[in-house]
């Protein structure tokens, strides 16, 4: 698994104007907010950062975001299933 995004959730975020997946406000030149945080957090807070933003969501989406708050809550699940794939310690 990679951090890139897949062709479909690309696709997808062309149809919601990528306010989902990778939306303006949050890029400055070619440098995302997210992967920025990921960088400077490390990755055990950066796992943790991923948890709240879960749980955020999934908390509100029946009274502010609805489908899109749980879309939201979908990227942030995806990204922390890479992120332990990918930070996964030997055993």
């Amino acid at each position: 698994m990679s951090d890139i995004p897949t062709a479909e959730e690309m696709e997808v975020a062309k149809k919601m104007h990528d306010s989902v997946l990778s939306p303006k406000h949050y890029t400055q030149g070619d440098i995302e907010c997210i992967d920025a945080m990921e960088s400077c957090l490390g990755p055990r807070k950066f796992e943790g950062f991923l948890h709240g933003q879960i749980f955020k969501y999934q908390w509100r989406y029946e009274d502010k975001g609805g489908v899109e708050d749980l879309r939201k809550m979908s990227f942030y699940k995806d990204k922390l299933i890479r992120h332990l794939v990918n930070h996964k310690e030997p055993k």
